[in-house]
């Protein structure tokens, strides 16, 4: 493997993706989006996150089947395009840049509410715009420096989170003072599953906001030194990260503090240790949040900036977004969606305080496109590959394929049918179509071009 391909510098190390990995699996979706799923689930949001972390499982092992095959910058939208067709590549890779888009802004959004818990007085669009500026500068460095600030940034978050389940755990059997929380708190107030299983339904979108990201590392393949050892093993660890970083935490916080208390007024996290008496350990967990905000932001103009990049190597995109610089970096890429992504410092002026759900629900409907991307881009390339006689060569299968393909699809579905009925995400919904539409003329436009062009 060569160090650079098509001008991108391979330089992300194992421990780069392994955290990448884990960034994009702990962000505010967990630390800030959980109170709208503790919400709707109460303490069975265990259930809700194993239900969706093995559907995520399972699409992540459909990307990584392809990524590990063919390790290249742009992941799925060139897997799309390859194998599926033209519009397929040039919708998908358009599609996963607005998602990440979107993701940002509500990243962005998030930090002004964390920075509130220290300021109250700044307005949320100050401090959108501060953490902005910062962020696309360090992505104009190096995709090592990137890489770097992101191992660092979820190395915060994972002793953070461990610290917080080991703590509560000290809270729920010794507790302050010899009184010992004990577990009453899963069962009386209203029961494990208060809201019955519709309630567990219900949450299941958000907990699918919280696993957005994920697929970023199918992203990095193209800057990996080793893709073929270092996808499958982030790939295959999302599991038990999932079970120790989320389950584990909820469960922790659904033990030491009565769930229909927690309110949306910040993270659950923070607000549950301050409410409890424990100033310091809340200002230590808003530290966190806020440091995993920025770590999720960090990675959403880093994958921007490639997808753009692929695009462009596409024919998809204006040339100047596949141009690089010295070190590598698509620079045109990562301004312009940095530019874009200033809208969120416009909206939090504007509407301050209001715009994190609407966020949320346009995101969701943005990654349940790129997933059923994946799902459907799987099969078309496993049966070329076995059609080329070259199945049996596949490193990393995924399991149980095509039945895993199937459920997860009809799963996605299930997603976009609940959204419909929830009062404050069902303006996505109709956002799918019209989203859809802008993308089919969009391309129609540039086959028009390419026409006339070669006429």
């Amino acid at each position: 493997m060569s160090n650079q391909e098509n001008g991108m510098h391979r330089g992300l190390k194992n421990r780069h993706i392994q955290m990448i990995a884990l960034g994009g699996a702990i962000g505010t979706g967990l630390f800030y989006g959980s109170a709208a799923t503790i919400e709707l689930a109460g303490p069975a949001i265990t259930f809700s996150y194993l239900i969706g972390g093995l559907v995520i499982f399972f699409i992540m092992r459909m990307l990584g089947e392809m990524a590990v095959d063919e390790p290249v910058s742009g992941s799925f939208s060139h897997f799309a395009y390859k194998y599926w067709g033209e519009f397929p590549g040039f919708l998908s890779g358009w599609n996963y840049w607005f998602n990440y888009i979107v993701v940002s802004m509500a990243e962005l959004t998030a930090v002004g509410i964390y920075v509130n818990f220290w300021f109250p007085d700044i307005p949320h669009w100050v401090t959108a715009l501060i953490c902005l500026v910062f962020i696309t500068l360090l992505n104009l460095i190096s995709v090592g420096t990137f890489g770097e600030f992101e191992f660092w940034f979820a190395i915060v978050k994972v002793v953070a989170i461990i610290g917080m389940i080991v703590f509560g755990l000290f809270l729920i059997f010794s507790g302050i003072n010899g009184e010992a929380t004990g577990f009453d708190n899963l069962w009386i107030h209203g029961g494990f599953i208060p809201n019955g299983m519709i309630g567990i339904l219900f949450s299941l979108v958000p907990v699918m906001f919280s696993f957005g990201g994920i697929e970023l590392i199918g992203i990095t393949a193209g800057e990996a030194d080793n893709p073929k050892k270092s996808i499958p093993k982030a790939i295959n660890q999302v599991m038990w990260r999932i079970l120790i970083f989320y389950v584990g935490a909820l469960s922790v916080l659904m033990v030491i503090y009565p769930w229909n208390q927690v309110g949306a007024d910040g993270s659950p996290f923070v607000m549950i240790f301050s409410k409890i008496g424990i100033p310091a350990a809340a200002t230590i967990l808003n530290v966190v949040v806020l440091t995993a905000a920025l770590s999720v932001y960090n990675s959403g103009v880093y994958s921007n900036g490639r997808m753009l990049y692929s695009l462009a190597m596409q024919g998809n995109a204006p040339k100047i977004f596949g141009k690089l610089n010295k070190r590598g970096v698509p620079v045109a890429g990562v301004l312009v969606s940095s530019g874009i992504t200033l809208v969120a410092v416009i909206l939090n002026f504007l509407l301050p305080g209001k715009i994190f759900m609407y966020l949320m629900a346009v995101a969701i409907i943005a990654a349940v496109i790129t997933w059923t991307t994946i799902i459907i881009v799987n099969l078309k390339f496993r049966k070329a590959k076995i059609a080329q006689g070259e199945g049996a060569a596949i490193e990393f299968k995924t399991p149980f394929h095509p039945y895993t393909n199937y459920f997860c699809a009809v799963f996605l579905v299930m997603i976009v049918i609940l959204m419909a009925f929830t009062e404050s995400m069902k303006m996505a919904v109709f956002v799918l179509p019209v989203w859809l539409l802008i993308l089919w003329i969009s391309f129609k436009i540039k086959k028009s071009r390419e026409i006339k062009q070669k006429a």
